[in-house]
């Protein structure tokens, strides 16, 4: 029988980790004899655009995973084009948003099937399918989560804060729309309780992982899992690797350092998977209860993706 991954995914971090899986596994990841990959991605950024409902992360790793992405900005498909957004701006419309031709093909595709009363869940599987991802990916909910960003110039909604002001502003709080009547998607907790690892990728803790943890039963089916259950650190040498994950452990009073994600991560996972810049930390990390693995969690290309998932693979089935 081959192994079960889940990995709780987001942002650029997140699909990364998942590509390197999808490597790593037989047949890309897809679902064979009990085995395979399952992504469960944050839709806390999700937004309408222009008429279109817009999932950035579900897109990030989708397009990861079918080898698609923009490997340079980390988001986006390559060899884009933006006429249809000249067009738009030249309408009057603003686009401090970026979407290109042929990401807008996604979201219109994406409304479409929505507005027919297809689940987000269901028009990812078809999305994902028809750009060749063998592995199964999944809205952590079908129903809409949305964060907002409480800052000192006042509340953002999500793509206010990280796009249009360019994720500047000190993030005081956080907050998940709607998180509190939302339903795991179908498979979501199969897909945790049921694996043989489980993995929270090194995504921002707050932006990205607390929007699918938060989602009730989805944190108690962490907690129950079965799996081997391992969390990779976004923060290497007191810097995070993308993103601004940094600066809100730092507003939110938290240490900036592995450390500092291990605490937030302590009950969750059993593993801490630090990077081996901070190996002076594996020591108070260990003292938190955790087991501690010490490596290059810098992944870069493909092939650094596929030997971190290979590692973390090895894992399975024991405890150091």
């Amino acid at each position: 029988m081959s192994t079960s991954v889940t990995v709780l995914a987001g942002g650029v971090g997140g699909a990364r980790l998942a590509h390197g899986f999808a490597l790593a596994l037989p047949d890309g990841g897809a679902p064979a004899g009990g085995g395979g990959l399952t992504c469960v991605v944050n839709v806390g950024d999700d937004t309408a655009r222009h008429g279109l409902h817009v999932s950035p992360d579900l897109d990030t790793v989708m397009y990861t995973l079918a080898g698609l992405n923009d490997e340079e900005r980390g988001w986006g498909l390559t060899g884009e084009s933006y006429a249809t957004l000249a067009q738009l701006e030249r309408l009057g419309e603003d686009t401090w948003f970026t979407l290109g031709d042929k990401d807008l093909a996604t979201h219109v595709v994406r409304t479409a099937r929505l507005r027919e009363g297809a689940p987000l869940s269901e028009v990812t599987a078809a999305l994902a399918a028809s750009l060749g991802v063998h592995a199964r990916l999944l809205p952590v909910t079908d129903d809409p989560v949305r964060t907002r960003v409480t800052t000192p110039s006042g509340t953002l909604a999500f793509q206010e804060y990280f796009v249009r002001r360019q994720h500047a502003d000190a993030v005081l709080g956080l907050t998940f729309d709607g998180i509190g009547t939302a339903v795991p998607a179908p498979g979501v907790l199969p897909a945790v309780t049921d694996a043989d690892l489980l993995v929270v990728a090194p995504s921002n803790p707050f932006l990205s992982v607390e929007p699918v943890l938060g989602v009730p039963g989805v944190r108690d089916a962490v907690r129950a899992s079965r799996a081997r259950r391992v969390a990779v650190s976004p923060i290497v040498g007191g810097r995070a690797v993308k993103g601004p994950a940094a600066q809100i452990l730092e507003t939110l009073g938290h240490e900036v350092s592995a450390l500092g994600v291990a605490r937030l991560y302590t009950g969750v996972v059993d593993v801490m998977v630090i990077d081996e810049a901070d190996t002076a930390l594996a020591a108070p990390i260990a003292d938190l209860g955790f087991e501690v693995v010490v490596t290059d969690t810098v992944m870069g290309g493909p092939d650094g993706r596929e030997r971190l998932a290979r590692e973390l693979l090895a894992g399975v089935g024991h405890r150091a």
